[in-house]
């Protein structure tokens, strides 16, 4: 009996610690107990888009199965990268990677010093991922931050999802999509914030056009004057 309860407890410990791979620690708690998950407002969070340059190009070149082990090479490499920093991964979407800070525990105004130190560790990480069936080739990331308000919730109840909703979203979103290779773009929010500490090397970018968003002016993210990027 002693040996069964014993297995029973390290099955449930198993199975806790994959659920809070996918969700948070406080959400999960509130699922278990069959507790409806409020939705939760956030004054200040920022938030991390990259996804791959010329991923379209790159997939059709190879088979299925290669573009799930080469996928599965770069998270892998992120995710173990991400631990270093007060930041949640919120989900990925074919090669799209999104994080946040600032939530779903409340940093104060350490978010977005969070996001811009792990950025800089994800863009010089992806330049050493292996692809398996492109053993010269190199990966080159594109990256965009955003910082301003946001509301977390979970949707549905087969797979429940922790996702973000608000304009803040689709802003660091756009930051992704007009950057350029191995850049971090990042917004006028995000350089305000950056700013408080003096510790960044920032490049400014100028005013662009960003669609549904009018003209913004936006920076570049090149370094951290007191922090070493692992390598």
């Amino acid at each position: 009996l002693k040996e069964k309860t014993e297995d029973l407890k390290r099955e449930r410990q198993l199975a806790e610690d994959l659920l809070h791979q996918m969700l948070p620690k406080s959400v999960a708690k509130q699922l278990r107990k069959c507790q409806k998950v409020e939705a939760e407002n956030y004054d200040q969070v920022t938030i991390f888009f990259s996804d791959i340059v010329g991923f379209t190009s790159i997939a059709a070149s190879c088979t299925p199965l290669q573009v799930v082990e080469m996928l599965n090479n770069l998270y892998v490499c992120f995710d173990s990268r991400i631990e270093s920093y007060d930041v949640y991964k919120v989900e990925t979407i074919g090669d799209a990677y999104m994080v946040v800070s600032g939530l779903p525990e409340r940093n104060g105004t350490k978010h977005a010093d969070e996001i811009a130190k792990m950025s800089l560790d994800l863009v010089a990480a992806v330049r050493q991922v292996v692809i398996p069936h492109m053993p010269t080739g190199r990966l080159q990331l594109r990256a965009g931050i955003h910082t301003g308000p946001c509301v977390a919730g979970v949707v549905g109840y087969k797979m429940p999802r922790y996702c973000l909703f608000g304009d803040t979203v689709n802003t660091a979103s756009r930051m992704e999509s007009t950057s350029l290779p191995q850049k971090i773009h990042i917004s006028s929010a995000t350089y305000d914030a950056l700013l408080t500490d003096d510790a960044y090397e920032i490049e400014p970018r100028g005013e662009i056009e960003v669609k549904g968003k009018g003209k913004m002016k936006t920076y570049w993210l090149l370094g951290n004057k007191n922090y070493s990027v692992q390598n």
